[in-house]
């Protein structure tokens, strides 16, 4: 007995200690911020609503705005704690992210007559420089720096002219420099170009002596939304917006003169929009006016640009309309509709110059094929250029100019189009600024969600093709190249290709022309019913290597606004997550583009509900599927598209674990019916107006911040807005502080709201900084 006896005395001494022994407390989890309630009740048509938080958009009442700096800080802080756990994952994921950052940030260079344009970022400079180097000087350019600081030794010749460095404007412009439009004149003298003014709110024009490099003492324009260029460069025409941001007067500005400048038009009606670009060979610069009633194209001879404008196009109501002139006749690409109907789809018309018809009456170029949509043109000298979509596949082809007269409309196939290569699974394809009519080479960005965006060269002449800037992301890379041509052997494929064959087509074998990404990274299409048996495009991507069955996060993306094709390109960021075996997918509700434009009609104003159970059919549809884990997907939407997500999680919140919103669009009841900020007739005719019936009550159904569950749960939502956002921070901040009062309360599912000062597109370690939030943000969710 006595050998056990100390043994159980010890073990008695331990139990006695255990009871005594406290675990430490996990940290209490926490506490959002409540802010100030403040019930007001609004009356409209035949509803009455309360909004508690409306004080938060009273900009000109002070005490209001200190309540909101309080209320601001408090979130930070609150988004700080949330997240304090991630720390060392979210700079490991902004070391990933910056680490595929391209390194060289100049452009490719652009052939423009005899010079050669780009813009290149010095050391150390957050802001771009606009050179120019004669091409003559530098057959074999292969980037800014070669020869380095453009300085050639062996001629004894500097070669490289800085044209506008915009560090420089930063600093007339209160340290911030953002362009918006910027147009060498066809002299190659002089750049007109905007900058924001943040102080003001909008853009100044000025005018640059290419030459000398100093300003030009006019013009020196504020609130221009547009410019063009007349008389060779001698001058330019800009279009001024009102107070409410309407673009509605045109003038004309002599270079070196001392006059006036001259006001051409003055569009009086508030629901008249005013634009105006000019041709590509410079001859005519054409004037849009356009309302959702009517649209009308005039053109002024820029030549003489005082002389007056012709009327050479109208229609009912609002419809694309863009005008070239190539060889003695204008050609017209538009969606209008056609004898009293709205179509689906852009066309394109021919009418010669000195048609001596009143009206003037234009001719179809090509018979209407459904198989094949035409979703833009571009012209040079030599080639007409079609960029069409076939379902989802998109392509491109060249047609030799001019076209036959006396034909009438033709099938495309009969002109014997040149389809030029492309890559698997293209996205988009955006022609690139191709100022050079008489060149045939021409630039397009070519898009895909497995391939980082390529800019590539055609040489619609000899069919031959050069990758002129692409990104490895596999290599950490970024392939420049220019003046040099793919093995002869390539272009002699494409030569035979384009003379044996009268529908052209070049198949590219050699996939690793390419740095395309597909080997790693699947692409797969889906057709999605909706809830009235509507096909959805549904893409896919996500890592061979870590996909597996049921068990993988999903992020699913929305827009569904404004007819715009939805962005599907490789983003490289989202390589973090699909490397950590997430899905990402991409959902083509109705409202956006791709489809035409009955697809956008079909999720607008009192259809916007089609856009939202669009795109929860594919969540469902993921889920089911196995392609995403249940209880393991987000949501991703952008401004209109926060819209779109918001609205979804309302109808479904028990279908997402999280969702993150940047700048999105929470509130359209209050912000149309009464605008804080100028909102555009695309706007009301994007989300409908408050004074019809219809739309009103449409509006109310689906705004995500009068639609808020009571005690549902709700997933995770990061918010994200900006100080410079169209829609305002303090449409996030109330349905922030909505969703938190109204639903059930769940620690592991925070509402959390991040705001940045910065517009972050313009500062690559910003961008950078927040999609490292918002990963690790999707990563905590969902393994929390």
């Amino acid at each position: 007995m006595h050998r056990f006896s100390t043994p159980l005395r010890r073990r008695r001494l331990l139990l006695l200690r255990w009871a005594h022994f406290k675990a430490p407390k996990a940290p209490a989890p926490p506490t959002p911020p409540r802010p100030l309630r403040k019930p007001q009740s609004f009356t409209f048509h035949d509803s009455t609503w309360e909004d508690p938080y409306s004080w938060m958009s009273s900009l000109s009442d002070k005490v209001a705005m200190r309540h909101m700096d309080v209320y601001m800080e408090q979130e930070e802080k609150y988004t700080d704690a949330v997240m304090s756990d991630t720390e060392r994952l979210q700079s490991k994921l902004q070391s990933e992210m910056a680490s595929r950052l391209a390194f060289d940030l100049s452009t490719p260079p652009l052939r423009w007559g005899p010079w050669l344009y780009y813009r290149r970022v010095e050391e150390g400079k957050q802001y771009p420089v606009l050179c120019r180097r004669l091409a003559s000087l530098n057959e074999e350019f292969i980037s800014n720096k070669s020869p380095s600081a453009g300085f050639d030794f062996a001629s004894g010749k500097r070669i490289e002219q800085k044209l506008l460095d915009y560090n420089q404007e930063a600093e007339r412009f209160g340290g911030y420099a953002y362009e918006e439009l910027s147009e060498v004149s066809p002299d190659h003298r002089f750049l007109a170009y905007t900058m924001y003014d943040k102080d003001n709110d909008y853009f100044r024009l000025s005018v640059r002596n290419l030459n000398s490099g100093a300003l030009c003492s006019k013009p020196q324009a504020e609130r221009v939304s547009n410019l063009a260029w007349a008389k060779d460069g001698q001058a330019v025409l800009y279009v001024v917006t009102d107070n409410s941001k309407r673009p509605y007067r045109i003038y004309c500005s002599m270079i070196g003169s001392t006059d006036e400048d001259v006001l051409l038009l003055e569009e009086s009606d508030d629901n008249v929009h005013v634009n105006i670009r000019h041709t590509k060979d410079f001859q005519f610069v054409t004037v849009n006016t356009f309302s959702i009633t009517s649209s009308k194209v005039f053109l002024i001879n820029a030549a003489d640009p005082l002389f007056g404008m012709t009327l050479i196009w109208e229609c009912k109501g609002l419809a694309h309309c863009i005008v070239e002139h190539h060889q003695g006749y204008f050609y017209l690409f538009t969606d209008a509709g056609k004898e009293g109907q709205s179509v689906d789809y852009h066309y394109l018309l021919r009418s010669p110059v000195d048609a001596s018809f009143s009206p003037r009456k234009w001719e179809r170029v090509f018979i209407d094929d459904e198989d094949s949509i035409i979703q833009d043109v571009d012209f040079c000298d030599t080639h007409l250029v079609l960029i069409t979509r076939e379902g989802q596949k998109f392509r491109v082809c060249s047609v030799t100019l001019p076209l036959p007269v006396g034909m009438g409309a033709v099938h495309l196939k009969k002109l014997n189009p040149y389809f030029l290569p492309l890559p698997k699974y293209v996205s988009q394809i955006s022609p690139g600024p191709n100022y050079d009519y008489y060149s045939p080479i021409m630039r397009f960005t070519i898009s895909s969600p497995v391939m980082p965006d390529a800019v590539v060269d055609y040489d619609l002449s000899s069919g031959k093709w050069n990758i002129i800037q692409q990104q490895n992301i596999l290599h950490e890379r970024t392939r420049v190249l220019y003046g040099t041509d793919y093995p002869a052997s390539f272009a002699e494929k494409n030569s035979n290709s384009k003379n044996s064959n009268s529908m052209n087509e070049v198949n590219v074998e050699d996939d690793l022309t390419w740095n395309d990404l597909s080997e790693f990274y699947a692409c797969e299409h889906y057709d999605v019913s909706s809830y009235d048996g509507v096909g959805v495009p549904l893409t896919i991507v996500y890592s061979h290597k870590n996909k597996k069955e049921n068990q993988n996060p999903g992020l699913l993306h929305g827009h569904g606004a404004y007819g715009e094709l939805l962005d599907k390109r490789w983003r490289s960021e989202l390589k973090s997550l699909l490397d950590r075996g997430w899905v990402v997918a991409y959902a083509d509700v109705r409202g956006g583009g791709g489809r035409g434009r009955k697809w956008h009609h079909d999720g607008r104003r009192t259809k916007k509900h089609n856009a939202v159970k669009d795109y929860l059919s594919c969540a469902k549809f993921l889920v089911a599927k196995g392609i995403v884990q249940e209880s393991k997907l987000a949501g991703w939407g952008y401004s209109a598209g926060g819209l779109l997500v918001a609205s979804a999680i309302n109808c479904c919140p028990d279908l997402f674990r999280a969702a993150i919103l940047k700048v999105p669009f929470l509130d359209p009841t209050n912000t149309l019916l009464y605008p804080i900020l100028p909102l555009t007739a695309a706007d009301y005719e994007e989300f409908g107006y408050p004074g019809d019936v219809d739309d009103f009550h449409a509006m109310q159904k689906y705004s995500p911040y009068d639609n808020i569950q009571k005690d549902a749960l709700y997933p995770a939502v990061l918010v994200t807005s900006s100080f410079n956002t169209r829609f305002g921070v303090w449409e996030a901040a109330k349905w922030v502080a909505r969703v938190r009062e109204r639903a059930f309360y769940d620690p592991k599912r925070p509402i959390i709201l991040n705001l940045t000062t910065d517009i972050v597109e313009e500062n690559r370690y910003l961008q950078c900084k927040e999609s490292a939030l918002e990963t690790a943000f999707l990563i905590k969710m969902m393994e929390s």
